[in-house]
C-alpha cells in the first residue's frame, strides 16, 4: 500500500484546477447572463406568444388565452403569406448575388498596390457605418419620381423621358429596395472576402505564373477554392442578415405600393405593430426564424460537402 501522505501532492493540484475552472465560469457568467436575457428569453417569449391569444389588451388585462396553432393556421395559408414568402425570397436571392459579386470583384480590385489604396477601402466602408435609417431616407429623396437626383441624371442624360417611379411602381419598387440593400451590403462583403485574400500564399500565384496560368485560370485554381470558407461565411451570414432585413424597406418603400416589397420581416412587423396582432405576428416571425436557420444549415452542409470532396 501507498503511505498516507502519498495523495497529499494531489490535494493542491486538484485545488488550482478547480479554481481554474471557477474563474473560467466567472469570466463566462455575464456573457451568459447577457445571453438568456437579451437573447434567450425574447426567442422563448415569442414562441409561447404565438401559441396565444396576445393584442393590445392583453397589456391591460394580463390575460392572453391559449390559441393553440390557430395563429399559425390563420398566417401560412394566406395569399399575403405566399406573397410576402416569395417577395423574401426574391430580395434575398438579388441582394446576396448583388453584394456578393461586386464585393469580391472590389476585393480583388484592392488586392492590388496603387496610391490611395487604403484611403479608398476605408472610404468603402461608410455606407456599412451609416445607420439604416440614414441610408434608407437618403435613397428615398434619391429615388423620388420627381425630384430625386437619379431620375433628373437619367433626364439629363436623355435616357428617360419621364421619371422613373422607382418608389411608386409595383414592378420597380422591389429592384429599387434590393439595390438599396445591395449597396449597404457591399463593404461588409469586401472586408470578408478582402481579408480571405490576403491568406492566399503569394508562391502560389508566382508558382502558377510559371505554369502559363492567366488571371481567370489562377482565379479558378488557386483563389476560388483558398476562397471558398470565407465565401460561404460570408454567404451563411448575408442569408441569416438579408431575409430579416426591415428598416431598409420600411423606410423607402413601407412594404408598398399594393405590398410589392411586403417580405415576411416586415409583414410580421405590420401584423405586431400596425395590426396589434401579436400572436399571428409572434407565428410569423417564428416562421421566419426557422426558415432562416434551414437556410443556413443548408448552405453550412452544402459547403461542408464541397470541402470533403
Amino acid at each position: 500500500m501507498e503511505p498516507a501522505g502519498a495523495m497529499e501532492p494531489a490535494g493542491p493540484v486538484g485545488r488550482a484546477r478547480l479554481r481554474e475552472r471557477v474563474t473560467r465560469w466567472l469570466f463566462l457568467l455575464p456573457a451568459l447572463a447577457y445571453l438568456l436575457l437579451f437573447f434567450g428569453y425574447p426567442l422563448v417569449k415569442n414562441v409561447v406568444m404565438s401559441f396565444q391569444q396576445y393584442s393590445a389588451t392583453t397589456f391591460y388585462t394580463g390575460e392572453a388565452p391559449f390559441a393553440g396553432l390557430r395563429n399559425y393556421t390563420e398566417v401560412l395559408p394566406s395569399d399575403l403569406f405566399r406573397e410576402a414568402l416569395l417577395t423574401t425570397v426574391l430580395f434575398t436571392v438579388g441582394s446576396l448575388a448583388g453584394q456578393f459579386v461586386i464585393g469580391l470583384a472590389l476585393a480583388l480590385f484592392f488586392q492590388r498596390r496603387f496610391p490611395l489604396n487604403g484611403v479608398l477601402r476605408s472610404l468603402l466602408l461608410l455606407p456599412w457605418l451609416l445607420p439604416l435609417v440614414v441610408s434608407g431616407t437618403t435613397w428615398r429623396w434619391m429615388l423620388d419620381t420627381d425630384t430625386g437626383v437619379v431620375n433628373r441624371v437619367l433626364r439629363d442624360l436623355h435616357l428617360v423621358s419621364s421619371g422613373v417611379p422607382w418608389l411608386t411602381g409595383t414592378s420597380q419598387a422591389l429592384v429599387s429596395v434590393i439595390l438599396v440593400n445591395i449597396w449597404v451590403g457591399i463593404p461588409f462583403n469586401t472586408a470578408l472576402l478582402y481579408g480571405g485574400l490576403q491568406a492566399v500564399p503569394a508562391h502560389l500565384y508566382e508558382a502558377a505564373k510559371l505554369d502559363g496560368a492567366g488571371p481567370v485560370t489562377s482565379f479558378r485554381h488557386v483563389t476560388w477554392p483558398l476562397l471558398r470558407p470565407v465565401a460561404g461565411v460570408v454567404l451563411v451570414l448575408g442569408v441569416v442578415y438579408t431575409v430579416k432585413v426591415l428598416d431598409i424597406i420600411l423606410v423607402v418603400t413601407g412594404g408598398g405600393p399594393a405590398d410589392a416589397t411586403q417580405t415576411l420581416a416586415t409583414r410580421s412587423y405590420a401584423l405586431s405593430f400596425q395590426e396589434f396582432d401579436f400572436g399571428r405576428g409572434a407565428a410569423l416571425g417564428n416562421v421566419l426564424i426557422l426558415l432562416s436557420l434551414v437556410l443556413a444549415l443548408v448552405h453550412l452542409r452544402a459547403g461542408r460537402r464541397a470541402a470533403d470532396s
